[in-house]
């Protein structure tokens, strides 16, 4: 068991390969043990190498609304009336705190991605 760190793409496809082999060694084995460190090694080079944004908060809206087979008028209470909602949902305003805590809950969404920044449209 030699394990280097992930420096290169080389290096990284050698592990994934390396990883495939040892996927299913029993916990606590040696090969258990190199599959743990090379997951790790292997999570830490994907994040910095292909790091995965976070969804448009209106897109994210508009999807999870789309799930719940919900229309713009059951965002009215969440959001503070019709033409708030259409506004939102239009990207003419931008959510407020409150919207976002009510949104958490209605649509049980992260806030995390209600939270990151979107560009109005005038």
């Amino acid at each position: 068991m030699k394990i280097i760190p992930i420096k290169t793409d080389k290096d990284y496809k050698e592990a994934l390969a390396r990883f495939e082999v040892l996927f299913d060694a029993p916990i606590g084995t040696p090969e258990g043990d190199e599959a743990e460190i090379l997951a790790i090694l292997i999570d830490e080079y994907e994040n910095v190498h292909f790091p995965i944004n976070l969804p448009d908060p209106i897109e994210a809206i508009k999807i999870r609304m789309e799930e719940m087979q919900l229309k713009q008028i059951d965002l009215v209470e969440a959001i503070g009336g019709k033409s708030r909602v259409s506004e939102i949902l239009n990207r003419k305003r931008k959510l407020t705190v409150e919207m976002i805590r009510n949104l958490v809950i209605r649509l049980n969404l992260s806030p995390s991605v209600l939270i990151n920044d979107y560009p109005l449209v005038r």
